[in-house]
Formats: C-alpha cells, sequence, structure tokens
C-alpha cells in the first residue's frame, strides 16, 4: 500500500537551515506528484512545494527563493531543504500523493495518501 514517511523536523534558530525527507513507497514514484504541505494549529494545511511525476518544481510564495525540493529516484525519496528558516515557517510538515492530483491542483488539499508529518519549530 501507499506508505508516505517523513522525517528531519527539529528546532532551529532563526536563519537557520533544515532538510525534510519523505520517503515513499507503494507506488510509482516518479508518476505521482508529490507536494509538501505545511498546518499550524487551528489552520488548514498550506502548500508549500511539489515536484510532479516528470519533475516539475513548484513553490509557495513565502517560501520561493528559501525552499529547495529535490527527489532521488534512486531512495524513492523526496527531499525539502529550507534555508533561512523564519519563526513562521514554524509548522508540521507533510508530504502527500496522489494518483489524481497535480502540482498545477495547487488550492486543493484534498490528496488521498498523506504522511504523519514532521515537527518544524523556528525560535531562539
Amino acid at each position: 500500500q501507499v506508505q508516505l514517511v517523513e522525517s528531519g523536523g527539529d528546532l532551529v534558530q532563526p536563519g537557520g537551515s533544515l532538510r525534510l525527507s519523505c520517503a515513499a513507497s507503494g507506488f510509482p514514484f516518479d508518476a505521482y506528484a508529490i507536494k509538501w504541505f505545511r498546518q499550524v494549529p487551528g489552520k488548514e494545511h498550506e502548500g508549500v512545494s511539489c515536484i510532479s511525476g516528470g519533475g516539475h518544481i513548484f513553490y509557495s510564495e513565502p517560501v520561493k527563493r528559501r525552499f529547495s525540493i529535490s527527489r532521488d529516484t534512486t531512495k524513492n525519496t523526496v527531499y525539502l531543504q529550507m534555508n533561512n528558516l523564519r519563526p513562521d515557517d514554524t509548522a508540521v510538515y507533510h508530504c502527500a500523493t496522489d494518483q489524481r492530483r497535480s502540482c498545477l491542483d495547487w488550492s486543493t488539499t484534498q490528496w488521498q495518501f498523506w504522511g504523519q508529518g514532521t515537527q518544524v519549530t523556528v525560535s531562539s
């Protein structure tokens, strides 16, 4: 079955960096889009970055030029490199995938498969 496992979240000071990982299994890795979302308590999931099956990359405005998404098809893993972190980046970060979705479906949070999430806290 489809499984997504995130890791890499931590407590980091403002201006610091983290790299999140999303290990995927149970589906054709380079055929589905994989998207990173984040969520803070009391708010809806916010789209952060997405990589399509064909390798096209998308970012939300708040993270553009600070975050970088990539994937390793030999490890079935998607990475989110986060630089120059700010306190408002604090959230639980999830990766998600869905055979029916593309990265162009930016506004919807209705993706079928989600990981359990990893906490990122940016604080001094």
